[in-house]
């Protein structure tokens, strides 16, 4: 007997869809689906908001130098001409060095991070573990499991499947 639904697919596509229905949660905070898929996406995401819960906190913030490219008025970088060994002028970017403060993650913070990655896809221009990290789990944060919540719509009128809409409580 299986621990989970096999939903009618192979282990690899199967996988591939409930980690694309994972990230989607996440990033859109509700998606409609049959009620199996539901279930099996909403072990996944209560594991996953209830470890970011568990370290949200857990960062140092230190000052890093960074070298950075110099811009003017009009947001383009400035250059200056300098001449090579050979005799040969060219022009080169003039950096300046800045002091940033940033979050460092602390051993086990990046440890979560890392089994958050292995559990969603990326997604071009966001990044969902820091949106985990830094939005989601402090709205979780006095809350003890039952981050997501199921509401039946009814059956779909191709195939009579239960349809539900899977969100973040």
């Amino acid at each position: 007997m299986s621990i989970n639904r096999k939903l009618g697919k192979p282990t690899d596509q199967r996988l591939a869809m409930l980690k694309c229905q994972a990230t989607d949660l996440i990033l859109h905070e509700k998606i409609e689906t049959t009620e199996a898929r539901a279930k099996e996406v909403k072990a996944i995401v209560d594991s996953i908001i209830s470890l970011a819960v568990k370290e949200k906190d857990n960062f140092e913030t230190v000052d890093i130098k960074v070298k950075k490219a110099k811009l003017d008025s009009k947001g383009n970088k400035v250059t200056e001409k300098v001449t090579s060994k050979n005799g040969k002028e060219y022009l080169r970017v003039v950096k300046e060095e800045t002091t940033e403060t940033r979050q460092k993650d602390m051993p086990s913070r990046l440890n979560a991070r890392r089994k958050i990655m292995r559990k969603i896809n990326k997604v071009e221009g966001v990044d969902l573990p820091s949106k985990l990290f830094n939005e989601i789990a402090p709205k979780y944060a006095d809350r003890v499991g039952g981050y997501t919540r199921i509401i039946k719509k009814g059956q779909r009128k191709g195939d009579s499947a239960e349809v539900v809409i899977l969100e973040l409580v």
